[in-house]
């Protein structure tokens, strides 16, 4: 039989709220994991263990439960973890400073962004990401590895930028190849007060094509006596050094 409980209780209107997270995880600034209703608390036991790179947070509303997984807590290395007993929505709400509600963070939309085949010394169309911050005081430092570019306005397009801290800020980025073939890459989001964020970017380069034009429509005439030609001069651009070749499409 599952035990149960009245979340509406008086006894879980004083509540232990959770402590500044500096003092209950070695880094606080890793990104939390919020488990309300984490039970027994196995999954999150497994979860920390596997995943150094976060630490956890689980509240549960049955103290039997949240006593056990103390108890275990004491036998085991999981310095990313802790246990809170109570009602989740009281507890949020007597969080004290520097932890969950204060916690500096950094997030974004995508989590990649792929580009279309963009020829040699041409730009991609441009694709656009939402960075969200709270609680940083700090500018936040974006950058991108080479063949990516990228802007604030759209206009001015750069290797790297540093933002003041704003809930929700757009940035642009496009693909500028500069070798033939599939081309990977990275934008990271930095800033001293909390983990970095890292977006894969991909595309591929491909050989520069220019369209020159001639002939437009000419309509010639053959049999029955008639052979007609024309004749059009064009120039080439001036660097012939990454022309593969030269094609003319002919209807008949």
């Amino acid at each position: 039989m599952r035990q149960h409980v009245n979340p509406l209780s008086k006894n879980f209107f004083e509540v232990d709220p959770i402590p500044p997270l500096n003092q209950i995880f070695e880094n606080p600034k890793l990104p939390l994991h919020l488990d309300v209703g984490c039970a027994s608390g196995d999954f999150l036991f497994e979860l920390s263990l596997k995943n150094k790179n976060w630490n956890y947070i689980g509240i549960e509303i049955r103290e039997k439960l949240v006593l056990n997984a103390n108890l275990k807590m004491k036998s085991r290395e999981n310095n990313n973890l802790y246990f809170s007993f109570g009602n989740a929505n009281n507890i949020l709400g007597h969080s004290n400073n520097n932890s969950i509600t204060d916690l500096p963070f950094i997030s974004s939309n995508k989590s990649s962004l792929a580009f279309e085949d963009t020829m040699l010394t041409k730009t991609s169309i441009t694709k656009t990401i939402l960075v969200s911050s709270k609680n940083l005081n700090s500018n936040i430092n974006i950058s991108v590895s080479s063949g990516f570019e990228l802007s604030i306005d759209n206009t001015k397009f750069e290797k790297s930028l540093s933002l003041t801290p704003k809930e929700n800020t757009s940035i642009y980025i496009r693909f500028k190849p500069d070798e033939v073939g599939n081309k990977t890459g990275n934008l990271s989001i930095e800033n001293s007060q909390t983990n970095s964020l890292n977006i894969s970017l991909s595309g591929k380069g491909i050989q520069l094509r220019i369209n020159y034009k001639t002939f437009n429509k000419q309509h010639l005439a053959f049999g029955s006596g008639k052979n007609q030609s024309y004749v059009q001069n064009f120039d080439l651009h001036n660097d012939l050094s990454e022309v593969e070749s030269i094609k003319m499409y002919v209807q008949l």
